[in-house]
């Protein structure tokens, strides 16, 4: 069978899991636990999918270098407390396990640490159907093109039948510098307006709208 895309590289939050608003009000709990003025809802969630330390910087730009590292660790007692909680989308596992079965790779590029992944990706019997992945412990923050790069390194694709999926400008800025194809979801962190400026091949309002396209295009 010949496909479109030798490989499909995913991202995480927003996109695959339900995530997006549990990060925002995270972030925005930690900034008040830090007498920090709470970044509207917009600004905070505009970070999602960036390294840990950059969204921070970003999300809260009066934080002192001092108290970085208090803020960090405000930031994930919220997020775990209530991680178990959030779900996939509606169809991920059964779209992601009918991709493997027609013989395409299949990969995540996230934002996440490395042991944030690993225990998402156990937490939700996913791990399995990926044949790579990337987090910020291994590549540069998106958009850099390095997640994606080390991705078809890996796997022996090129970068010309290679997608990346995702809800944000830095997935689809990522995808650009990397000259991969790029789709995008507008569920997930960034609206529709700022994904069209980077130039997708198509945008989806729900996953299932993404799985329909995935699969004959695949």
């Amino acid at each position: 069978m010949r496909h479109n895309y030798d490989l499909i590289v995913f991202d995480w939050d927003g996109t695959l899991m339900d995530s997006t608003a549990h990060i925002t009000r995270s972030i925005q709990a930690a900034c008040a636990d830090l007498g920090l003025p709470v970044p509207e809802r917009e600004r905070a969630s505009h970070v999602i999918g960036l390294k840990l330390s950059d969204a921070l910087r970003y999300a809260c730009p009066t934080l002192p270098t001092e108290r970085y590292e208090e803020m960090v660790d405000a930031f994930r007692v919220h997020y775990r407390a209530t991680e178990g909680q959030i779900t996939l989308f509606d169809g991920v596992r059964e779209s992601l396990a009918a991709l493997k079965a027609s013989g395409v790779f299949l990969a995540v590029a996230t934002g996440n640490s490395r042991a944030g992944l690993n225990r998402l990706l156990e937490a939700t019997g996913l791990g399995e159907l990926f044949d790579a992945t990337r987090t910020v412990d291994e590549c540069p923050s998106k958009p850099h093109p390095a997640m994606l790069l080390s991705l078809t390194e890996q796997l022996g694709v090129e970068t010309a039948r290679t997608l990346m999926v995702g809800d944000t400008t830095h997935d689809l800025l990522m995808a650009r510098e990397a000259r991969t194809h790029a789709v995008g979801v507008t569920y997930g962190a960034h609206p529709r307006p700022q994904l069209e400026a980077c130039g997708p091949l198509a945008l989806f309002d729900r996953y299932r709208d993404l799985s329909a396209w995935l699969h004959p295009n695949a």
